[in-house]
């Protein structure tokens, strides 16, 4: 059976209605003995949405989220999820909230309906609600064939789709994802994109780590970029970043080098094929100007196209990826 996650046209059971959702993070600070984690966060999630959480590894991501979800206290600064305070009402934010870890901890010798009608109740459904939730979420994420199966017959992606599940049984109103896609093959990927829309599209606030920074940027409202252990300003990347780079081809390569060189217009090589020749230029107006001049010129450009995304570019820009 292939790793598939797909919206179920099926009603779900009713949950009960939640406060206004969202999760905002003022200076927020945790160390690990002389190990500074994360130094000073600041950023809001709106509800509605997908954010996307960005930076290198060690950058404090996960250390964040656990903070978030209300499993580490911060040494200091204020975290309020769906208008709760996650240090004086600790127990009304973690129940609005559903969390999906990097790796799935479960106990392999339960099934898959046990594991998620147990999570239900533990999040304070009732025994009918949570087994009607864990089998309407099981069928969600296309597991409903291994409801009875114990978790330890799973796939990775299996294991990655019951995590996301299980995160959901509760009908959260703020999910927090950390490597959501990890083990999942490319369709099961878009579909989990396509998941992760819907839940925003339904008003709910959705903050995701990840590094496949092409499939956040297809789905993501707003970005957090984390830098040893401090956010970073998306607006204040985007100014440092002065020159993007563009792929261009051509049928005859050589009349685009010399066209290149004409205009002193500096290019190096390609990666996709060996015609393929890349350019830095200042913005998307500086493209189209290029792209004029190729046509009057006569020179046969077939393709002009940034070679990465802005998220990208933004991630290779903090000062610590780049070391």
């Amino acid at each position: 059976m292939t790793d598939h996650l797909a919206v179920s046209h099926d009603a779900p059971p009713p949950t009960p209605e939640h406060p206004t959702p969202g999760v905002q993070a003022q200076h927020v600070r945790r160390s690990f003995g002389s190990v500074l984690a994360v130094a000073d966060v600041s950023f809001t999630a709106p509800a509605g949405a997908v954010t996307a959480l960005i930076g290198p590894n060690g950058s404090g991501k996960t250390t964040l989220l656990l903070m978030l979800a209300g499993l580490l206290k911060p040494d200091a600064g204020q975290i309020n999820v769906a208008g709760f305070d996650m240090t004086h009402s600790s127990y009304d934010a973690r129940i609005r909230i559903g969390w999906m870890p990097d790796t799935l901890g479960t106990w392999d010798a339960l099934t898959c309906a046990e594991i998620m009608s147990f999570y239900g109740q533990a999040y304070g459904l009732s025994k009918g609600l949570a087994a009607a939730r864990a089998g309407y979420m099981l069928n969600r994420v296309y597991l409903a064939d291994y409801a009875n199966a114990p978790a330890r017959v799973l796939s990775r992606g299996q294991k990655q789709r019951l995590g996301l599940a299980r995160a959901l049984v509760h009908d959260p109103q703020v999910v927090l994802l950390d490597e959501p896609a990890s083990g999942l093959d490319p369709r099961s990927r878009i579909e989990l994109r396509d998941m992760l829309r819907s839940l925003a599209d339904a008003g709910k606030t959705v903050l995701v780590s990840s590094h496949v920074l092409s499939e956040l940027e297809e789905i993501a409202d707003h970005s957090v970029f984390l830098q040893r252990g401090q956010s970073v300003d998306m607006q204040e990347l985007q100014q440092g970043i002065t020159q993007r780079g563009w792929r261009l081809d051509a049928l005859e390569p050589a009349a685009l080098q010399a066209f290149l060189n004409a205009k002193n217009v500096a290019w190096r090589p390609g990666l996709a094929s060996t015609s393929e020749i890349v350019v830095n230029l200042a913005n998307q107006e500086a493209a189209l100007a290029l792209l004029r001049d190729a046509i009057v010129a006569g020179v046969p450009l077939h393709t002009i196209a940034p070679v990465s995304g802005r998220l990208e570019e933004a991630y290779l820009s903090l000062d610590g990826e780049r070391q």
